[in-house]
């Protein structure tokens, strides 16, 4: 029983749960989903990323270790599979760098890269993915992302863009890179550079440019189809391969065929650690992206269901043939910015290419690399959101150094390293905030009345014999010596003696063992000195922690109330019963 509010009358009540991501509050209406814009819109840009990607994938298969076909096998199933069962209406499913380097390092270690063992195990190890995945997603793992602070986000597509551009600069430059890793990139590049292809230089920076200006002036026109057209044309009318310039080379065509692939017992568990570190990647880079490219409140995803979405994407995947595939920042910035809409982009990029694998492969033989490196280096630039880190470093200069340490993380380590490096600064931070709470003291204004703050030091007090103490966080084990050290410091230097003692709890919300401990010992130490202690807006769920704890029992049932004033007013009575000469309404009462 509570005095004076027993109901708990203006107490917070318990936290609701978070509506559904997928609901239909995150979904646009039918009306503008099927308006002719948003679908003029869906297909232009599922035509403008099938031309990007489809490319593009074809160089994946190289790190990945699989024949060029799998690359187009991992954007026709696993998109329609992502579109039909996952949330997000941006995020772009497909063949990832990341993951790509991770599993062929260490499938090779196993099966020679391109063997038909080296492919029934990359092919299991995606099952095995979309198994880790369901199983995240019965767990709900899906709250990861909600460590993924918006600094943390702006960090880390500023470092996968420099990734991405870094490894383009490369097939611009018609230069190889003996590493994946992009240190190793950055270190060689500049040796590297007087052995440039010229002619692939020149086409580089032409197509750059003209997509740089042409998406500043003409954003809704599709000039990277455009330019992946051209480029095909300029391979087929020009021997460009007597002029130095490498194409994509042949692509084989043809439908997946969906089997199941079996392997060994040893070669299971060999994986299984190779399949979790991809799991995590794909987890934590695919609702990052997600995030950071959900336009508005409305449009953000349900990170479980994606996880579920990502699963189906997997398992696809890995029957049809292909590689495991994730959330691409890359190619959800290029979806994004072709004016991509909802998920209807993908599976206009899934038809496409099915009809590529059905009917024009052969056209994909003439497109020159140097063209389709840079348009995919355009793309990068833009994750490089400038103006975001500039905003932030003016706002909050510490948060600047977490999104340049994820940048920096990111391109130096990797990506998987990068994000895991992010979580651990992001929580540390928060730990750190609530390690170092602010603490103050409420002084009623002299003129007012109403209650102010101030902070913490020797010789505060509220009025004469009452100290009214805010602590501004959960109580823990980290921050609870803190609690006892601010408490013991008001009540042995104020100027006057103190009988009572208010903490005002609206900040506190969950009291661990040891902090519950060190409360208790406060407590103790406050009564054998004849103060007596009051807690003030103690919220239902911080209620149950001091009654399990037995604060209660130690302070006593009249000594803890859900309002402030009523706090205060009974610290007052205390304050003149101890004190006669002390007015009952003191300081503006």
């Amino acid at each position: 029983m509570l005095h004076p509010a027993p109901k708990w009358q203006g107490a917070i009540p318990p936290p609701a749960h978070r509506q559904n991501s997928g609901g239909c509050a995150n979904r646009v209406s039918d009306s503008q989903l099927w308006s002719p814009t948003s679908v003029r819109r869906d297909i232009l840009a599922g035509l403008s990323l099938a031309a990007m990607n489809i490319p593009r994938v074809l160089g994946y298969t190289r790190i990945a270790g699989m024949p060029a076909v799998t690359g187009l096998y991992t954007v026709l199933l696993p998109l329609v599979a992502f579109a039909c069962v996952g949330s997000s209406r941006h995020l772009v499913v497909g063949a990832d760098s990341a993951t790509a380097a991770i599993f062929s390092s260490a499938i090779s270690q196993m099966a020679p890269e391109g063997s038909p063992h080296y492919i029934t195990l990359v092919c299991a190890m995606t099952l095995l993915n979309a198994g880790f995945l369901l199983t995240a997603r019965l767990f709900r793992l899906g709250f990861l992302a909600d460590f993924l602070s918006r600094t943390v986000l702006v960090g880390f597509l500023a470092g996968a863009g420099v990734q991405v551009g870094l490894t383009m600069v490369y097939d611009m430059a018609g230069l190889h890179p003996d590493s994946h890793n992009p240190a190793y990139q950055i270190a060689a590049l500049i040796p590297m550079l007087p052995h440039a292809h010229g002619l692939e230089c020149l086409l580089s920076a032409v197509v750059c440019a003209v997509l740089l200006v042409g998406q500043a002036l003409w954003p809704h026109i599709p000039i990277t189809l455009a330019i992946i057209i051209m480029g095909m044309g300029l391979g087929w009318v020009l021997p460009l391969s007597h002029l130095g310039i490498p194409t994509l080379g042949q692509v084989s065509g043809g439908l997946p065929t969906l089997t199941l692939p079996w392997i060994s017992w040893n070669d299971l568990v060999a994986l299984l650690p190779v399949s979790a570190s991809c799991v995590f990647v794909i987890i934590t880079q695919s609702a990052a992206t997600a995030r950071a490219f959900a336009d508005t409140p409305r449009s953000a995803a349900d990170e479980n269901r994606d996880i579920l979405g990502l699963c189906a994407a997997n398992a696809a995947a890995g029957l049809s043939g292909a590689f495991t595939v994730n959330g691409s920042p890359a190619l959800t910035a290029m979806a994004v910015r072709s004016g991509a809409t909802s998920q209807r982009a993908q599976l206009v990029h899934a038809a496409v290419t099915l009809c590529v694998l059905l009917f024009l492969s052969m056209p994909l033989h003439y497109l020159p690399r140097c063209i389709l490196a840079a348009v995919v280096f355009c793309v990068a630039v833009g994750m490089v959101d400038v103006a975001a880190l500039r905003a932030i470093r003016k706002e909050s200069p510490g948060e600047f150094w977490l999104a340049l340490t994820t940048a920096v993380s990111v391109v130096g380590i990797g990506v998987e390293q990068g994000i895991f490096i992010a979580l651990a600064l992001s929580l540390f931070r928060h730990v750190h905030h609530s390690y170092r709470p602010h603490t103050m003291v409420l002084r009623p204004d002299a003129a007012s009345g109403a209650l102010e703050t101030e902070p913490v030091h020797p010789g505060a007090q509220t009025e004469p014999g009452i100290i009214l103490y805010r602590f501004s966080a959960d109580l823990f084990y980290a921050n609870c010596a803190l609690f006892a050290r601010d408490i013991t410091l008001l009540t042995t230097t104020a100027p006057s003696p103190v009988h009572c003692v208010v903490v005002d709890c609206s900040a506190i919300t969950d009291i661990d063992y040891s902090a519950a401990s060190t409360v208790r010992a406060v407590i103790s130490t406050l009564h054998e000195a004849g103060i007596q202690v009051f807690f003030g807006r103690v919220a239902p769920y911080a209620l149950a922690d001091m009654e399990r704890h037995g604060i209660v029992n130690a302070v006593g049932q009249n000594a803890i109330f859900s309002q402030l004033h009523t706090a205060l007013e009974a610290a007052r009575k205390a304050n003149h019963d101890a004190d006669p000469a002390i007015p009952l309404a003191s300081a503006g009462s």
